[in-house]
């Protein structure tokens, strides 16, 4: 494929056959990539606006949920949207501990959430830092991890979604800078950072 990409720190790298899973075929540049990628995401979002609030946490907390939300966002740009990557990253889980990974993290979300564990932002943004740092995906975990942050904060907690600094993250700039570092405090174990950020 013709298609070369560009990252800036903290975006992982496709492999030269996830790039072949293009859909779109006389996509030439990044800048074309990101806004047939972008348009996918704004239909995954009023997909999801137009979605009920689920009668329990496991509706919206279980793996088919999570990769249908993938697809949605990237389902019409890439043939593998809503599969576990199958080779590892620059960071991640080892591509064969993606799904107990996965499993673990939806299970101490729903505890959470049951018994109260932290304020409901708190849930949301530890649940967002810990699916991003498995990375189930070949590409786009952040704005997923994201999304599912949104989600659980409106479907499941009845609050406004997240602002995220209210500017596109996936570009370098003073707020994915404030956002990488956010998540770096994160890392640590300090989530106060990145719920200030996503609700600033």
């Amino acid at each position: 494929m013709g298609l070369t990409l560009t990252y800036d720190t903290g975006q992982t790298p496709l492999d030269e056959d996830e790039k072949d899973g293009l859909l779109i075929t006389n996509i030439n540049t990044q800048g074309q990539l990101d806004e047939l990628e972008q348009r996918n995401i704004e239909d995954a979002m009023l997909w999801i606006m137009k979605r009920r609030k689920p009668k329990d946490a496991k509706d919206i907390l279980n793996e088919a949920f999570i990769k249908q939300v993938h697809v949605k966002m990237f389902g019409k740009v890439w043939k593998w949207a809503g599969t576990f990557r199958n080779s590892n990253k620059n960071l991640g889980v080892d591509k064969y501990q993606i799904g107990i990974s996965l499993r673990t993290l939806l299970d101490d979300c729903n505890f959470r959430i049951a018994n109260h564990t932290f304020p409901e932002d708190e849930i949301a943004i530890r649940f967002k830092h810990t699916i991003v740092s498995i990375h189930c995906f070949p590409n786009g975990n952040g704005r997923h991890s994201r999304l599912m942050a949104d989600i659980i904060a409106e479907k499941l907690f009845d609050k406004e979604v997240f602002s995220w600094g209210s500017k596109a993250l996936i570009k370098p700039g003073v707020a994915r800078k404030a956002y990488l570092d956010a998540l770096h405090e994160a890392d640590k174990g300090n989530y106060q950072p990145l719920v200030m950020f996503a609700r600033s």
